[in-house]
């Protein structure tokens, strides 16, 4: 039987009760600690993690009120309100142990105690803990999917709707490529919600957030006293995830040296925080999105062969906006609802016309861009009437600053594919280009 990783504090003036607990509890947790002195109870717990604490009722000779549990018990919750407590009692004090539960202990262990009860006991404690410092640390685990449009009138993206209630039933890596804006963090979250991991933690990091100093710290955690401001043992946030969901955003710009970890991390799944030897078995599935070419990025060494393998056993490439125009008119309308509501400003609505104004813009910001443009109108306009405040088309100032002609034959090229949905005769037709020329250099770009 494999050992839980979980620390265990047993506390008890009993040395001969410290000895027994510590070397049963010894089998089923890696780490058990004992203290004989209550007063040492507070430093402890502010020095070091502990997911399950064993508690005694009595440490004074004489007083055998069971108070002195009592009175350290709430001392820890003062200070760890979310610990379970299991207080060790004698049978006269059964009745003041039943109170306890009232206020707070999670379990109470008659003395002599049955060996498989304290493991059961302890054991459900760790379980308990592990989900309370879950849904503490990660505010976006109970964040559902229902709080987005999700409904597509648009073919290519339905395809990749397709595509996702496919790979959602499996534990297999997935790769969303788009540009920024077009939803990858959304799709990732539908993704956990329609796997059997959707009741387990959905963490989300951004690793473009991240300074290049705090990854590992970050990712993987760290153990006291690996650098100078460890004060304790840290779960990173990819351990913060097990049984659930990781989902990796921006995996471009992980650093080289963090590459090789991530790889030894998916193919073998067990992970040793910073300043740690020992490694622990993770159980996560993971999710990756990046808007670069990572293909490109592997041809220039800054991304490694065999990780780009690994991350995309299953790779979704999300369309922009101006790919699915037809989704336009839904969209503005799930904005403008959810910011009529937000403002205060119910009788706003959208008519034709400027549903027409918005298909017509090439929303190179995508569905991020519509949100704000959404946002944007509706704080500037009076109560009765929608005024929309369209934004600026930088695409075409782009193309007239930028003179490489390279890169403005990518840009025309993607223009006309963005203008005529992806039908490859009609984009050739505009560009005065035969199908193969236009193939041969959508190859050369890579698009």
């Amino acid at each position: 039987m494999r050992k839980k990783e979980a620390h265990i504090l047993i506390v008890d003036d009993d040395e001969d009760i410290l000895f027994s607990a510590r070397v049963w509890l010894k089998k089923f947790f890696t780490e058990v600690s004992c203290l004989s002195q209550p007063k040492n109870i507070l430093k402890f717990l502010s020095e070091q993690q502990a997911d399950a604490v064993l508690l005694d009722m009595n440490f004074r000779k004489g007083f055998e009120s069971g108070k002195d549990g009592l009175y350290w018990m709430q001392e820890i919750k003062t200070l760890e309100p979310e610990l379970p407590i299991i207080l060790m009692t004698a049978y006269g004090e059964v009745e003041l142990a039943v109170e306890a539960l009232k206020n707070g202990a999670s379990d109470f262990i008659l003395k002599p105690w049955n060996n498989e009860k304290l493991y059961a006991s302890v054991n459900l404690a760790v379980d308990i803990s592990r989900k309370n410092k879950k849904l503490n640390q990660w505010e976006n685990v109970s964040i559902k999917t229902n709080q987005y449009q999700l409904e597509t009138q648009s073919q290519v993206m339905k395809e990749v709707m397709s595509q996702i209630e496919k790979v959602s039933a499996t534990d297999a890596n997935v790769l969303l490529l788009g540009e920024n804006g077009t939803g990858k963090y959304v799709l990732s979250e539908h993704i956990h919600e329609l796997s059997e991991r959707k009741n387990q933690p959905f963490v989300h990091i951004d690793l473009g957030s991240l300074s290049e100093n705090l990854f590992e710290a970050e990712l993987f955690g760290y153990k006291k006293g690996a650098f100078t401001d460890a004060h304790q043992d840290y779960a990173g946030k990819i351990e913060n995830a097990e049984n659930g969901t990781v989902f990796l955003d921006e995996i471009g710009n992980l650093p080289l040296h963090l590459q090789t970890k991530l790889l030894s991390l998916i193919q073998n799944r067990k992970l040793s925080r910073l300043g740690e030897s020992k490694e622990r078995l993770l159980d996560v599935r993971f999710i990756f999105a990046t808007n670069e070419n990572l293909k490109k990025a592997v041809s220039e060494n800054r991304f490694r062969k065999d990780l780009y393998y690994r991350i995309n056993t299953v790779e979704l490439n999300i369309p922009s906006l101006g790919e699915r125009i037809e989704d336009i008119p839904n969209l503005a309308d799930y904005f403008l609802d959810k910011y009529k509501q937000k403002y205060h400003k119910p009788d706003l609505a959208l008519n034709e016309n400027l549903i027409s104004e918005l298909t017509t813009y090439s929303w190179p910001g995508n569905i991020r861009e519509l949100d704000h443009c959404i946002e944007r109108s509706v704080i500037l306009s009076n109560n009765k009437n929608l005024k929309l405040l369209m934004p600026q088309d930088e695409e075409s100032e782009q193309t007239i600053v930028n003179l490489n002609i390279e890169e403005m034959e990518e840009i025309l090229i993607k223009k006309a594919l963005k203008k005529h949905r992806g039908n490859i005769s009609s984009a050739a037709e505009d560009l005065g280009l035969s199908r193969a020329a236009l193939y041969r250099r959508m190859e050369k770009f890579d698009l």
